[in-house]
């Protein structure tokens, strides 16, 4: 878009104001790169963004698919038990998981020397959802099977009831004869849960608001054996071939004997344990007159991790050679990131002290925080694409669009850790690599939401800054963002890594 038509449209958001009419929010603020663009195509990422989602859809599954493409790629799986030291070489290619649920890759500059920084983007591939509970059997009610859930972060909400939801996540299983646990993934490819309204015809019940443990219990069979019989059998007899005092037997029988036949397992008591979420079962689909849109669910915030990861695999190792460039994906984020797979644990940090470690004759407190100054850290998470129906709720100038570009995040009161020295430095990023940059920022009457930026940045103390894909419906089970847009974010990112060390040497005094 051109200076010119920017302001024509600031000057028709004026004449919607001083006619009294409501004024229609105008886009970000938008700056855009005259320099030549290469033959990259964003819409080339479409179509694999949406398979990579309904391919993945629990964290455990992300987290696996990712790492089994780093590993296509030619990178190398660091054991967190063992010593880096002799394994890390210059040009070398790595990658860490931490309980399966977040994981840092990196690749080493040819040229790279202990102290030099670090090329850093990352997010949270956690997402809203409802969890099994650790005894998620319920006893029959009117007929109906149901299921024990939790809601995570926002889940349980309005757009959660009537979907068609399956189940998946990681199975714990202990082999007979090792005695070994090992991590199995399951996805059911049906939907076998649902959690139903009551229809309006019955007045003040239907109008909520709704109890989240009683009223939003998913059903997920028919069982009217207690219109036919006296007594129902116990599910934990010898009958259901589940052992009482086992984790099968607190959990609905007919979903343990259902997952065991997916997995392949016969001895239900070889489960220890398990970690499931309901997830929609609608496959992401490019959509729109046009198919310019994209519907899916988990968009926040698998569609900056994908375009991160994306990014990393494009960057050729002849950019930037004498840094380490690196993707963070973590989990927790939308509960405060606490856990040890979260940003606020020491996971990154302690990768980051462990690179440096590795390539130092002497290791110690000074190469640390000079390697850390000489870093910069990128936080992407989904940024509030403008909405059409609700313009109002938007600051002026402050509004991304879809299929335009990364929008650099900012809040006044640091719930971002956006500052003019990392704008500017994003900015110059995006001069080279001919991305267009948005901006955000929430109105002075609305509360903002917050990233995994502030947080890293703090306790680690490298430069940053928050940019987010713009997207529709943040934390409904559906959302929407644009066909362009996880190519767009690639673009960006894969051009902070390539040119990270020129734009660094603008920005030494920083």
């Amino acid at each position: 878009m051109t200076k010119r038509s920017v302001l024509d449209l600031r000057d028709s958001a004026m004449a919607y104001r001083l006619s009294g009419q409501l004024p229609e929010a105008t886009p970000a603020t938008i700056t855009s790169s005259t320099a030549s663009t290469t033959s990259f195509s964003p819409e080339d990422y479409s179509k694999p963004y949406c398979e990579f989602m309904t391919a993945n859809p629990t964290i455990f599954h992300a987290v696996d698919g990712f790492t089994k493409q780093l590993e296509s790629k030619g990178y190398k799986r660091l054991p967190e038990r063992e010593s880096w030291n002799s394994k890390l070489e210059k040009g070398g290619k790595y990658y860490v998981t931490r309980n399966g649920s977040a994981f840092i890759s990196f690749s080493i500059g040819k040229d790279y020397k202990s102290g030099n920084g670090m090329a850093i983007v990352a997010g949270h591939i956690d997402a809203l959802t409802a969890k099994l509970k650790p005894v998620s059997k319920l006893p029959t009610k009117a007929g109906f099977l149901q299921l024990g859930v939790a809601p995570y972060a926002g889940a349980l909400g309005d757009t959660w009831w009537d979907r068609d939801l399956s189940i998946g996540g990681r199975v714990l299983v202990q082999d007979p004869n090792t005695g070994k646990i090992e991590s199995r993934l399951i996805k059911l490819d049906w939907p076998i849960a649902r959690i139903p309204t009551l229809a309006p015809h019955f007045g003040a019940p239907s109008q909520g608001p709704f109890n989240k443990e009683t009223q939003m219990v998913p059903i997920i069979g028919i069982d009217n054996s207690d219109l036919f019989q006296e007594q129902t059998p116990s599910t934990t007899d010898h009958s259901s071939g589940i052992k009482s005092g086992t984790f099968a037997s607190t959990q609905p029988e007919k979903l343990v004997k259902v997952i065991s036949k997916e997995l392949g397992i016969t001895n239900y008591s070889s489960i220890i344990n398990w970690e499931l979420e309901l997830y929609d079962s609608q496959p992401a689909r490019l959509g729109g007159l046009d198919k310019d849109l994209i519907f899916a669910g988990r968009i926040d915030d698998k569609l900056c991790c994908y375009a991160a990861q994306e990014a990393l695999l494009a960057s050729p190792d002849s950019t930037s050679t004498s840094s380490i460039k690196m993707v963070g994906m973590f989990d927790d984020e939308e509960i405060g990131s606490l856990l040890r797979q979260g940003a606020r644990s020491n996971f990154m940090s302690s990768v980051i002290e462990r690179i440096t470690e590795a390539f130092s004759p002497s290791y110690g407190p000074n190469v640390l925080a000079q390697t850390v100054a000489n870093s910069f850290f990128v936080s992407s998470d989904v940024i509030h694409a403008v909405n059409p129906n609700f313009l109002n709720a938007y600051l002026e100038n402050h509004a991304p669009r879809l299929n335009v570009g990364v929008a650099v995040s900012a809040d006044s009161n640091g719930h971002m850790t956006t500052d003019s020295v990392s704008y500017g430095f994003i900015k110059r990023v995006a001069d080279r690599c001919g991305s267009t940059l948005q901006v955000f920022h929430i109105r002075n009457d609305s509360r903002s939401g917050g990233t995994i930026g502030p947080m890293t940045s703090a306790r680690i103390g490298m430069r940053a800054i928050d940019v987010g894909i713009p997207q529709l419906s943040m934390h409904s089970i559906r959302a929407t963002t644009g066909s362009l847009d996880p190519g767009l974010g690639v673009k960006l990112f894969k051009g902070f890594f390539d040119y990270f060390e020129e734009v660094d040497k603008e920005f030494a005094d920083f």
